[in-house]
């Protein structure tokens, strides 16, 4: 139903969904994106004659927790399958991110062969690679079957599951709590996010650690990062929401680490049972009490910005491939597949994304049904212009593809507002 109306006039939806962390009834509904497929749910050449299931993607504020989160979810079934094409391995930001946060701790927590680091949502052992180089005990949970098979070829002991509280009990049986507990890009992903916290609290020492690191709603509507919202990520996190659910279970937010450069602007909390706050934790508290983050005024703008994001997007491209231009894409990921779905921009428009993974390439991306090719094909057929989906790696993707650039390439970057930019404007600095 309609209640109210936001600040820059459009309609708010009051929905009776329960709060994923508080519980509480009465969400307001600040972004509705319509009926997308899942975003990670790539097709193969053998079912391009099938349709997408769609499922509807909205996002929501608790007024109570200041939890932002969507409307409904999806099954962890349905979304982490045998299937399910992400490896981490393959971005080499966030391995060489994994490597420095494993090297503070290491440093920090002066862990060990006696010491135990717990990763949930471990993926390919991306992280915990970096805590087995230092003899430290390792162990991953993840519930992808794919990742979590790569894992344990690489010598990373794996459980493959969802961490619940009752596995959370289990994993305490038989392996001891865990000195640190690191959580990386999962807590948005869990549907219930009160009863993962919970298993956390359950898996981590009493002088132990949890550290979770995940996107930053600040950034998302800051910067108009809407196509960060999909069917994985049930929640969009705060330092306020995320100190509110802790609290509950025992744990105190300790301290924060803002990453603006990593997935379009990422935190990392510590979470303890007891210590010292660094005053980051009441600077960034302190701060997003004052944005009102926690309120629906905070989000007023957020759908008058995505929709002329996604009406200039489409503009651009169609405007380009009326001149003859070629288009191709940069990156099989999630956030791509809403942004091309909800901008209603498909293969008309471009011709073929491009990623490093093996285990996408060969697939086309839900609804769009656009190709996935190897990277290595945009220097051979040199398109002239790349729409970089995975805009949050653009330096890094930039570096790789200098020689493109150099030839007169030009890269397209959606957010916060579309815009063309050239070898100059990229690699600039970038030898220094």
């Amino acid at each position: 139903m309609v209640d109210e109306l936001s600040g820059d006039g459009h309609a708010l939806r009051v929905v009776p969904t329960p709060c994923r962390a508080c519980g509480a009834t009465g969400l307001v509904e600040v972004l509705d994106l319509g009926s997308t497929p899942v975003a990670n749910a790539l097709v193969p050449a053998d079912r391009l004659d099938t349709v997408d299931p769609t499922y509807p993607l909205a996002l929501a504020l608790c007024e109570r927790c200041a939890l932002a989160q969507l409307t409904e979810s999806l099954p962890g079934e349905a979304l982490f399958d045998a299937d399910y094409p992400y490896f981490s391995s393959f971005a080499p930001a966030v391995v060489e991110h994994a490597r420095r946060h494993v090297e503070g701790l290491v440093a920090r927590r002066g862990l060990g062969p006696e010491s135990l680091v717990l990763e949930i949502a471990s993926n390919d052992g991306y992280l915990l690679q970096h805590a087995r180089a230092h003899g430290v005990r390792v162990l991953g949970v993840d519930p992808s079957a794919g990742p979590a098979a790569a894992a344990e070829a690489a010598g990373i002991p794996t459980v493959c599951d969802f961490l619940t509280p009752e596995l959370a009990r289990r994993l305490v049986a038989e392996h001891g709590r865990a000195d640190v507990v690191v959580a990386n890009n999962v807590a948005a992903h869990v549907p219930d996010l009160d009863g993962f916290v919970e298993a956390l609290a359950t898996c981590v020492a009493d002088d132990g650690v949890v550290t979770v690191e995940n996107p930053w709603v600040r950034d998302l509507v800051q910067r108009t990062e809407f196509d960060t919202i999909y069917h994985e990520h049930h929640s969009y996190l705060s330092c306020t929401a995320i100190s509110r659910v802790a609290e509950r279970h025992g744990l105190h937010l300790v301290d924060v680490e803002h990453f603006p450069d990593l997935h379009g602007g990422t935190l990392r909390w510590t979470l303890a049972r007891s210590g010292e706050p660094t005053p980051a934790v009441a600077d960034h508290l302190a701060l997003e009490d004052e944005l009102g983050l926690g309120t629906r005024a905070f989000y007023g703008g957020l759908a008058a910005r995505t929709h002329t994001v996604q009406r200039d997007l489409r503009a651009l491209l169609t405007s380009l491939r009326a001149e003859g231009a070629t288009v191709a894409a940069y990156g099989a990921a999630a956030k791509g597949v809403t942004m091309l779905v909800t901008s209603g921009i498909g293969a008309d428009l471009v011709d073929y994304v491009v990623d490093r993974s093996p285990h996408k390439q060969g697939m086309h991306l839900p609804g769009a049904r656009i190709p996935v090719e190897p990277v290595e094909v945009l220097p051979e057929r040199r398109p002239d212009f790349v729409l970089v989906l995975a805009w949050n790696f653009v330096a890094e993707i930039a570096r790789q593809q200098r020689d493109y650039l150099e030839a007169g390439g030009r890269f397209i970057v959606p957010v916060p507002s579309p815009r063309v930019l050239t070898a100059d404007d990229l690699l600039r600095g970038s030898d220094q």
